[in-house]
């Protein structure tokens, strides 16, 4: 990559000069050599891919099976009324090369389950939990735990959000959820079904999430490991809860 080369050099490319006031030549270098698995491509997805391009991560992998509809136009940046019914792996990897075509991403349009979450994050140095059924995410947080990978959850209904770092061997869902659900897909959907998301919230938790993942890559330290944050956007609050 030109792009690494030249930061090995101590030469800062333009597209990535003001990363560097935060994340430093050697973090940058480090984002250019990180590989990320993004699970799911929707609300909070597509604002967190977009973002990890910008930053520079240089290899991505993006699983998600559904296609843009109409109701996604409100929320998902991806979503485009001349893509409706567009895959939404597919489409993210068109719009990640027009924003860095130095960046390898790796479009896998399949619904994510527990049996290929193992093989198709192999080799990812983290993940994103960007889903919105707890069946998915329960399973993302097992494979996620055999790859020994973090995994920065996210999940948003109506103005709130919440977001948590969910270390390998520390599992955090059945602390937060309760038992997993039986069954896969969108069994376990959660409130945002009836609370609906306005494009607010999937914009301000993706932005969390990535900056998250990004201090990880990094090697910056994260402030949310063990611990579930609450976003109250409508109060303007947030809580920390920990998880020890």
């Amino acid at each position: 990559m030109v792009e690494l080369t030249a930061l090995e050099q101590r030469i800062i490319p333009e597209r990535y000069q003001r990363n560097i006031g935060t994340v430093g030549i050697d973090g940058q270098m480090r984002l250019l050599r990180s590989k990320v698995g993004v699970v799911g491509a929707g609300g909070l997805g597509g604002l967190a891919i977009e973002l990890l391009a910008r930053m520079g991560i240089g290899s991505l992998v993006v699983i998600d099976g559904d296609s843009f509809a109409a109701s996604n136009l409100n929320r998902q940046l991806l979503t485009l009324e001349g893509g409706l019914g567009a895959g939404k792996a597919e489409t993210a990897a068109r719009r990640v090369k027009e924003i860095n075509g130095a960046v390898e991403i790796l479009p896998l349009q399949q619904q994510a389950d527990a049996s290929n979450l193992v093989a198709s994050l192999a080799g990812c140095d983290l993940a994103l939990d960007c889903l919105d059924n707890l069946a998915t995410r329960f399973a993302l947080e097992e494979a996620c735990g055999r790859l020994a990978i973090p995994l920065v959850h996210g999940a948003i209904a109506g103005f709130m959000g919440q977001l948590a770092v969910i270390e390998p061997g520390r599992p955090l869902f059945a602390k937060i959820y309760g038992a997993p659900p039986a069954g896969t897909g969108n069994v376990g959907r959660g409130v945002e079904t009836v609370l609906g998301n306005p494009a607010t919230t999937p914009a301000m938790l993706a932005a969390w999430q990535v900056n998250e993942a990004v201090k990880i890559l990094a090697g910056l330290e994260s402030g949310l490991k063990d611990k579930l944050l609450i976003i109250d956007m409508l109060s303007g609050e947030c809580t920390t809860v920990p998880f020890a």
